[in-house]
């Protein structure tokens, strides 16, 4: 079988650098991005199976530019991985305008940019693919000190979810969240950022402790996280949604039991408020 092209944004560091490495090591070929990529460089990568570009997800022409090159050099895409994000640290009340709205430029509108242009290519080349959105187990649940963060990937799963039916089913394009719990990554390192405003009503929580409290004791892998990217890519029918994380998968099922008993308590009101005699359509 062809190797596969796999295109995959932010590939610095973590997930994405532990990506580029397992579908290098087995034989498939790799457009790693980053917004600058002069400083990548990966084990086992030749001019033949990887391509190193510039992708600046917040910026559509650099956007077009990587995937004009990996067309260009590979002659297709047939995984997409964004991957690209941050995290933003710090009670509501601490983050600024710019703050939030940077956040949902990178997490949730970059994203949807790279998205698009990722549909349009699978389509018009008639090779379909997958479209992998790493978003995060707070993309399920509302974690303190990180509202924005939680926005960006809720958004980004609601978003998914529609898009992944508007689709046709011969153009064989497929859709993945991946779900990630805690990892040893630079995520609540270097990459992260904190409110920029005081305020003394938060003297309760400290945010850059809790960072680097939480740094490299996390329980997950990104080795390990990324050979479970590679593995649902693969699938020829991937979940729309997969957690990766044994603490990730312990607080979904939580979540599952809690919606479930909440839904059930208050099923009377939920259904006290059809129109008389109103039928639903069968």
């Amino acid at each position: 079988m062809a190797p596969r092209v796999f295109l995959i944004t932010g590939t610095s560091t973590g997930f994405g650098e532990e990506l580029v490495k397992v579908v290098l090591k087995n034989g498939d070929h790799v457009v790693a991005t980053a917004r600058n990529s002069s400083k990548l460089s990966f084990e086992g990568a030749t001019d033949s199976n990887s391509l190193l570009v510039d992708l600046d997800v917040t910026n559509k022409d650099s956007i077009d530019k990587a995937f004009d090159a990996a067309i260009k050099k590979f002659k297709r895409v047939d995984v997409v991985v964004n991957n690209a994000g941050y995290g933003l640290n710090g009670p509501f009340e601490t983050l600024s305008d710019k703050q939030i709205r940077q956040q949902m430029e990178i997490n949730f509108f970059g994203l949807i940019d790279v998205t698009r242009k990722a549909m349009e290519t699978m389509r018009d080349m008639k090779t379909g693919g997958v479209i992998q959105q790493v978003t995060s187990i707070g993309g399920q649940i509302g974690v303190p000190s990180f509202s924005s963060y939680c926005a960006s990937k809720w958004a980004v799963e609601g978003f998914t979810e529609a898009v992944s039916k508007e689709v046709k089913p011969e153009w064989g394009i497929k859709f993945t969240c991946i779900e990630p719990g805690g990892f040893r990554t630079d995520w609540s390192g270097r990459s992260m950022d904190f409110g920029e405003i005081s305020n003394p009503a938060y003297d309760h929580i400290d945010p850059k402790k809790n960072a680097q409290d939480r740094h490299h004791k996390q329980a997950g892998d990104p080795a390990k996280a990324a050979k479970v990217f590679y593995d649902l890519a693969l699938m020829d029918d991937p979940p729309i949604r997969c957690v990766v994380g044994t603490d990730a998968y312990s607080l979904i099922n939580k979540k599952l039991d809690t919606y479930n008993e909440s839904i059930q308590r208050f099923e009377k009101w939920s259904n006290s408020t059809d129109v008389e005699g109103y039928k639903a359509p069968s």
